[in-house]
């Protein structure tokens, strides 16, 4: 699978985001070390706190599949404000729970989820 694959198929996921309240629409694809794929859209709530990023849905996508292996993860948002998007602190702890070295991709950047959120909480 490509970057640019990914990337596309994160742009797509955008595209079916439920976002009336910010208006802003993220996708995310998720590649499995195994090849397969999990993309994801952000799902808002009037309650804000029980919004839902892209990244951690497509996370809970693929544990409930069965994954736990990850190597890359596109983010995509559309619009403007898009431009540069980065995971929030909550989907930078989720993506290093499952591997310091999972590859985020951005539309202009491209990270190592460990670096995104070097001091992350850790069980061990």
């Amino acid at each position: 699978m490509t970057d640019r694959k990914l990337l596309a198929l994160a742009r797509a996921a955008a595209h079916r985001a439920y976002a009336p309240y910010s208006r802003f629409q993220v996708g995310a694809a998720l590649l499995a070390s195994d090849g397969s794929v999990f993309t994801a859209c952000n799902v808002e709530n009037s309650s804000y706190g029980l919004a839902m990023c892209a990244e951690r849905v497509a996370v809970g996508k693929a544990v409930s599949e069965g994954k736990r292996s990850f190597a890359a993860i596109a983010v995509v948002a559309l619009g403007k404000r898009g431009k540069r998007v980065r995971p929030c602190g909550a989907c930078r702890q989720v993506l290093a729970e499952f591997g310091a070295k999972i590859r985020v991709i951005c539309e202009d950047a491209e990270f190592e989820a460990g670096e995104l959120l070097p001091e992350r909480f850790r069980l061990k």
